[in-house]
């Protein structure tokens, strides 16, 4: 699987969605901080977050007992290339549409 398909993959599920964004918003956070409130147990916070670490989007430190987790850049930055790269086609493909059809409107009309 590619870098960037296990990367939508891993941000396909709403719960890795919302750690993901709560990293990116507020921080490095602690794994203890995804479970305070969510209705989730600790073990299935735990492999959520192992999916988005193994997928690049997070990185991990290990204090002690406690693990934090960051949002990794990297991983943003793939995404918003990917983007990037996609939004230029499609304009790209449009603007050759609408040339196409003004070409025809016009040769009608002449």
């Amino acid at each position: 699987m590619t870098t960037l398909t296990k990367t939508f993959s891993a941000l396909s599920d709403q719960t890795r969605l919302k750690i993901f964004e709560d990293l990116i918003e507020n921080g490095e956070l602690a794994a203890s901080r995804f479970v305070e409130g969510s209705g989730i147990s600790a073990p299935a916070i735990s492999r959520h977050l192992k999916v988005l670490r193994e997928a690049g989007l997070v990185s991990q430190r290990v204090d002690g007992t406690h693990r934090f987790y960051a949002a990794r850049p990297e991983a943003l930055r793939t995404i918003a290339d990917w983007t990037k790269s996609h939004r230029a086609f499609w304009e790209g493909s449009l603007s050759r549409l609408e040339e196409a059809l003004l070409l025809d409107e016009e040769n009608e009309d002449g």
